[in-house]
């Protein structure tokens, strides 16, 4: 059974936070390509890659699996957040934005996946 990704209101949050992750990084120094820059973006596009993967999953328990991956790499995104403005990477305004939405996603996650475990009881 597969699952209309497009359809998830998290999913929806979950991918424009990508591209407002990119656009906020791509001032960062250039010495952080390889480093912050890279791993901020790569918890943003997991969480909505784990999103988009685990609504092609045929089991509600791989759904679930999945759906916790991109809780995991919310988490990870919320706290790279704080992080770079706390190394002056990104600048307070920015991270008074995006540090929110991400944290929102992260609580929307996490309603998503105690509905479909509950549902799966």
């Amino acid at each position: 059974m597969s699952r209309n990704y497009n359809k998830l209101r998290v999913f929806v949050l979950a991918d424009q936070l990508v591209v407002d992750v990119y656009r906020a990084t791509s001032s960062f120094p250039r010495e952080e390509r390889y480093g912050l820059t890279s791993q901020i973006r790569r918890a943003a596009v997991s969480v909505a890659a784990n999103i988009v993967e685990g609504c092609a999953r045929a089991s509600t328990r791989d759904y679930a699996r999945f759906l916790q991956t991109a809780l995991g790499s919310a988490t990870e995104l919320y706290y790279l957040l704080g992080l770079s403005h706390r190394l002056g990477f990104l600048g307070g305004d920015v991270c008074m934005e995006l540090q929110p939405r991400s944290l929102h996603v992260v609580r929307s996650l996490q309603r998503l996946i105690d509905h479909v475990r509950s549902a799966d009881a």
